[in-house]
């Protein structure tokens, strides 16, 4: 299979205007393999001029135990022996470590079997054939909110089925892997209920609060209340800039510039008997692994639930299984509907079917293996940490009303965002420092969390360092093999603005109001109570 193109060709319409220039202006940067090579040359010789200037910072939570003090942290050099050591030596593990290689793999390993078998076609041929086109948009964003239960696997299973759903009603493909894009990880917070995502902050933001101030309990639900109204609010505002702006810049769909199997425009086509059959086939496999999976949660031993974590931690065992659980529903519902429908006639098959799946990521494979030690070595050279740290200092020199303040941390958090890209790794750096600095201006903890979401989840789509940000290209261009980095960037661009006004908007109207974040969580601290904080100020 021949590597995707990832410069820009022949354009259908002739593209004009920011996002035009966006689009054609990142078309033109090399394939990114090379780009993230030149990112690394640059990052070295940045490494070397910050070790050698002495660039660093006080680590919010690391003592020197010699000295009683924080640890300072220095920039080092990519090119000291260690690290020189470290690139050799550590290659293979960096590699295979990067976080989103194993969940790829395992995911569309069953994923590849139900999409050649012709599941995922003819299946959203059927669930979209006469419904009405526009309510497809909401519904795909609402799913990808919630898919955020699912971690990591909401991106390697719903947004390339997205772009199915899409191309399966006569819409453009592209523009339902944008508004699932969006969904996921624009949205990225944005939940009706809390998950595992709030108890891996709260419980980064308690050890915050308890370097400081000592024993301090978080409420792991504090949130909640402003998680599902971020869901209700970005929700609309997703929908409007796919319908209203991505899909009209988008134009209509040009089949012959697809790669992808099934990839061209069937969705006035009736099933056949045998599609029927298949299908009929996939739902009862589906169903046994769905009763599987309940099993394992619910039967004895209850081997998917943490039953001594706290109450709304005790599920996240089983979220983590969630990507295996898709492995083997895909896996088995495709294997089923290939034998109903005839497409499958025995194992060969179903191995070949598996095997063409791996061919199809090997591009992926050679674009994570750059983009791997790119991520790791922004983090051996301190950088992420220092540049962390020092943002929120100069948050703490201010002195601004709550309201502007916390507007302030989200933009710093969605700046941080374009180059520390993992939302816990980024928390835990700069909440040591800026949880305990709002708690003395009388901010609660809780809202300290629910600001930094709001500006984490807003520029996810729109930096190329977000680990997950390749593997969406890649999509994209298995439905239109023109399209580029900067088609990618110029199409998310009018999400992040839009719901980065909508976060701000809706976080100053919450504190102004000093509405409940969550059961027991408020805006502001009771420094009566805690002994801690000053005067509130809105």
């Amino acid at each position: 299979m021949q590597s995707p193109q990832l410069n820009s060709g022949d354009q259908q319409n002739e593209i004009g205007g920011f996002l035009g220039w966006i689009e054609k202006s990142g078309n033109k940067l090399p394939d990114p393999v090379f780009l993230f090579l030149w990112l690394i040359l640059g990052l070295v010789v940045i490494s070397v001029v910050a070790s050698l200037t002495g660039l660093s910072a006080a680590h919010p939570t690391a003592i020197d135990p010699a000295t009683g003090n924080n640890v300072v942290i220095v920039a080092s050099s990519l090119l000291s022996p260690d690290n020189i050591a470290r690139l050799w030596i550590d290659m293979p593990t960096t590699f295979t470590h990067f976080h989103p290689l194993g969940y790829v793999l395992v995911v569309m390993l069953g994923a590849g079997v139900a999409e050649r078998a012709g599941l995922f076609g003819t299946g959203m041929r059927a669930a979209a054939r006469n419904r009405p086109k526009a309510v497809l948009t909401p519904i795909v964003v609402l799913a990808g909110m919630m898919g955020n239960l699912a971690a990591d696997a909401a991106y390697v299973v719903l947004i390339p089925l997205a772009g199915i759903v899409f191309n399966a009603a006569g819409r453009h493909p592209i523009a339902g892997i944008a508004a699932a894009f969006a969904g996921v990880s624009g949205g990225f917070s944005a939940n009706l209920l809390p998950g595992q995502l709030d108890a891996l902050l709260f419980g980064i933001t308690e050890a915050s609060v308890e370097t400081v101030f000592g024993d301090f309990s978080v409420n792991i639900a504090g949130n909640w209340f402003f998680i599902a109204a971020m869901t209700f609010i970005f929700l609309p505002v997703i929908w409007f800039v796919t319908d209203k702006i991505i899909e009209p810049r988008l134009g209509s769909f040009d089949p012959s510039l697809a790669a992808a199997t099934g990839a061209g425009d069937e969705s006035d086509q009736p099933l056949s008997d045998s599609e029927r059959k298949g299908l009929a086939y996939a739902g009862w496999a589906g169903l046994a692994v769905v009763g599987l999976w309940i099993f394992f949660a619910f039967g004895p031993g209850t081997p998917l639930i943490d039953e001594s974590a706290a109450a709304e931690a005790q599920f996240a065992p089983f979220y983590k299984s969630l990507v295996a659980g898709f492995f083997l529903l895909f896996l088995l519902a495709g294997w089923a509907y290939g034998k109903g429908a005839g497409t499958i006639s025995d194992h060969r098959d179903l191995v070949g079917m598996m095997t063409g799946a791996m061919e199809d990521l090997a591009y992926y494979l050679v674009l994570a293996f750059t983009a791997a030690h790119f991520v790791a070595m922004f983090a051996w050279s301190d950088l992420g940490l220092i540049l962390a740290v020092h943002g929120a200092n100069f948050l703490s020199s201010t002195d601004l009303p709550a309201s502007v303040l916390l507007a302030l941390i989200i933009l710093v958090s969605a700046l941080l965002n374009l180059f520390v890209g993992s939302a816990s790794a980024k928390w835990a750096l700069i909440a040591p420092v800026m949880v305990p600095m709002l708690m003395l201006l009388g901010i609660s903890p809780e809202m300290a969390t629910a600001a930094y979401r709001v500006g984490d989840s807003a520029t996810n789509i729109i930096t190329p360092l977000m680990v997950y940000f390749p593997l969406i290209l890649i999509f994209c261009q298995r439905w239109q093999n023109t399209f580029g980095l900067g088609s990618l960037v110029a199409t998310m661009l009018p999400y992040s603005l839009a719901l980065m006004i909508a976060g701000l908007a809706m976080t100053i109207g919450w504190v102004i109001l000093d509405l409940p974040l969550g059961p027991g969580a408020s805006v502001f601290l009771d420094s009566a109570a805690t002994g801690i904080g000053s005067t509130p100020r809105g």
